[in-house]
């Protein structure tokens, strides 16, 4: 079996294919470019929105990525009183959600700060709350202790897919680590830095579990570094979720080498993917926008406004009575009422049949 990239001397001093990674990296940063443009000519409620609904998937998907499925409504509802964002229906949040939730906006929201040890422990503290991963107590607040693989299988068949540094090892590599991130005489494009970080730390796994996630803020910490903004527009965790094997394959692959090209160039790419799909909702985002400012002086109740931005996001199939009054826990006549109201005021119309099976449609 080949030695893994740490095994070798001065294995941190990476290089890579340099024609093919800068094309990958200035496709990223025009796609940046454009999709900042296209924001500016957002208003700030609509901004305000697109960066909660950013931020709140990048935490979902960041945890699903490790088999965490945490629920929708605690996430975002746990950012937006953070943030200071007066959003109607909050509800409680979990420890575990207000641990990973506070990891992120520190690293997003703080991302001008210097990484360190501290802050790193800080982090680790937050997604552990309780000191235990599901049913088995793990160190936490500090760096591993024990050796650490990562293995699949049934126990006595398990695969070893990957050997991390020796925990004697972990201190030191994370000091260089640290040192390297935070020294500002290193001229380096900070989306590139994101996917070095992104890797070094992965290959140190330096914390008993937990380590994808971190690894994933601290690349979002790079990326808003990149614009300069604390605000969050694509979700490279929603992309790499959706492309979790591919992930794990080039993570597995690129381990043994300090020749890191096709890791840069796959999470570029990546990268671009999340863009473009930003790029490509943005057309919605507009409508939703212009809408929202012709309706500004309209009376509008919190249910309607929850309906009529699920009817521009994420609503399937036809809109009825009764679903409106599951959606927004309301009485059937309530829910009748609110519909009736915004067909007098031309926001929603209703389609051709009617009774028990009338269905309406948003004016645009």
């Amino acid at each position: 079996m080949p030695k893994y990239i740490y095994q070798y001397a001065n294995w941190t001093d990476f290089y890579w294919q340099n024609a093919a990674v800068s094309a990958a990296l200035g496709e990223v940063r025009l796609l940046q470019g454009k999709i900042l443009g296209q924001i500016h000519a957002l208003g700030f409620l609509s901004k305000e929105e697109k960066n909660l609904e950013t931020l709140t998937l990048d935490v979902l998907k960041s945890s699903e990525i490790e088999g965490e499925k945490l629920h929708y409504d605690q996430v975002r509802s746990s950012i937006a009183r953070r943030l200071g964002i007066n959003t109607a229906g909050l509800v409680v949040s979990p420890k575990n959600v207000e641990g990973v939730v506070e990891m992120m906006l520190d690293a997003t929201q703080n991302y001008q700060y210097p990484l360190t040890a501290e802050r790193l422990f800080g982090w680790h503290a937050a997604l552990f709350p309780t000191g235990y991963s599901g049913i088995y107590k793990i160190a936490v607040a500090q760096y591993r202790a024990e050796e650490m693989q990562v293995v699949s299988g049934a126990l006595g068949k398990e695969k070893i897919h990957y050997q991390a540094v020796a925990a004697k090892d972990v201190q030191a590599e994370m000091d260089k680590f640290l040192l390297w991130f935070n020294d500002e005489k290193v001229v380096i494009d900070s989306v590139l830095k994101s996917a070095i970080a992104h890797f070094w730390f992965v290959i140190i796994h330096p914390f008993d579990d937990g380590n994808g996630r971190m690894a994933r803020a601290i690349s979002d910490m790079l990326l808003a570094r990149s614009e300069n903004s604390m605000e969050r527009f694509y979700s490279l965790s929603q992309q790499m979720l959706a492309e979790r094997n591919a992930y794990y394959e080039i993570l597995k692959k690129s381990q043994y080498s300090s020749d890191i090209s096709e890791w840069l160039i796959w999470f570029l790419q990546c990268l671009q993917r999340a863009m473009r799909e930003t790029e490509n909702s943005m057309q919605n985002i507009l409508l939703k926008a212009k809408f929202w400012e012709k309706h500004k002086n309209v009376p509008i109740n919190e249910r309607q406004r929850l309906m009529i931005n699920k009817l521009f996001d994420d609503f399937y199939g036809k809109l009825t009575s009764s679903k409106w009054a599951k959606i927004t826990k309301c009485s059937s006549d309530t829910a009748l009422r609110d519909i009736k109201d915004l067909i007098a005021k031309d926001i929603l119309s209703q389609d051709a049949a009617g009774g028990r099976s009338a269905h309406y449609t948003l004016v645009c």
